[in-house]
């Protein structure tokens, strides 16, 4: 499933076609797809095709198409402090991209069938805590995996406001599914080949809207214990943050202030992600002529099409001189704030995440 948009070089320019496409239409939604790459997710050797917009399988591992992805966090109407829960979690990508619309307050949840995609997913995680340079300029709602059918869910499970399923639904689990919402919530599914938003208007209504025509896998239906009936699957705790915790989220959020307001009064803007310039198409003005019984079509080169070839060599050229220049490392100023704080080594450590860079 996917398609829909033209292929990215990068993942902003995949980003980009998303836009233009009319599939991401939020500013938030486009943060969050900004700062987690794609390609990440992906295995080494299939990263060439991580940016265009087709769903990808290796054995287990599994992500939807970015246009899917898109209308997804679009219909989920995310925002910080809610609680969510992915059925079907896999890389953990969609978990990831949620967690920086959730912030630090809120609840991320994923179930996944299989042990060793939850491994993955905690792994890539990790490298997300560990490595990238979006983690600091977001507060972050960290997932917690488990894994587990989510047909089995326990069922004193808590609710959730905001729930994803990431393989289609057959009509006969539909209440099942919507008995994990919360009334106010949004559910976002697969039905009958359609991308789904449910919204829990009351605590037996209901309101339903077809967003896409799509193609998923079914669930897979829970299998049996000994006594006939299936195990049930206990959902992560919703745990209430510690002192230490909530003490380091304070320091960070009015470091991370302090910062702002500090380039706000020396006017520097906020550093965007740079933009990649789209090279301009060339359009052929054809002339017909006879050859033999047949009209055969001749390419006819315009004044303006020459003048978008010398165009487009400029461009190249400046784009190969920039790209000989030694690239800068990224500046990480609320890490430079922290290390500049007259605190143990220790402590420092901790309210980076224990990051190296």
């Amino acid at each position: 499933m996917g398609g829909a948009v033209s292929a990215g070089e990068d993942n902003d320019d995949l980003i980009d076609n998303l836009k233009e496409a009319q599939y991401i239409r939020t500013e938030r939604v486009e943060q969050a797809f900004r700062a987690i790459d794609r390609g990440d997710y992906y295995l080494e050797g299939y990263r060439d095709n991580a940016y265009k917009d087709l769903a990808w399988k290796h054995g287990n591992i599994h992500l939807s198409a970015p246009c899917i992805y898109s209308e997804v966090m679009e219909a989920l109407k995310l925002q910080p402090g809610l609680s969510f829960l992915n059925l079907g979690s896999g890389t953990g990508y969609l978990s990831t991209m949620v967690g920086l619309i959730l912030g630090p307050f809120g609840i991320n949840h994923g179930i996944e069938l299989h042990s060793d995609v939850v491994e993955y997913a905690k792994e890539k995680l990790e490298s997300f805590i560990k490595n990238s340079d979006s983690f600091d300029k977001f507060e972050f709602c960290e997932p917690a995996f488990v894994v587990g059918n989510c047909l089995q869910i326990a069922s004193d499970s808590h609710q959730y406001d905001r729930i994803y399923c990431g393989a289609g639904v057959q009509k006969d689990h539909e209440n099942y599914m919507k008995i994990l919402l919360k009334v106010g919530g949004i559910l976002v599914m697969p039905i009958e080949d359609q991308l789904t938003q449910i919204m829990r208007t009351g605590q037996n209504t209901w309101e339903s809207k077809n967003i896409l025509a799509v193609s998923f896998a079914p669930l897979v239906q829970p299998r049996k214990n000994d006594s006939g009936q299936p195990d049930s699957v206990g959902l992560p705790p919703c745990a209430v943050r510690n002192l230490q915790d909530l003490a380091r989220i304070y320091i960070r959020r009015t470091l991370r202030n302090f910062i702002n307001d500090e380039m706000q009064a020396k006017g520097i803007p906020p550093r965007a992600p740079p933009k990649r310039k789209r090279k301009r198409v060339k359009q052929r003005i054809n002339t017909y002529v006879f050859v033999g019984n047949q009209l055969i079509p001749q390419p006819l080169d315009s004044e303006e099409d020459e003048k978008m070839e010398e165009d487009n060599k400029e461009e190249e050229e400046k784009d190969h001189s920039e790209a000989m220049k030694p690239e800068e490392p990224p500046q990480n100023l609320l890490r430079e704030k922290i290390m500049k704080l007259p605190l143990p080594e220790s402590l420092k450590a901790y309210l980076t995440y224990f990051r190296d860079k």
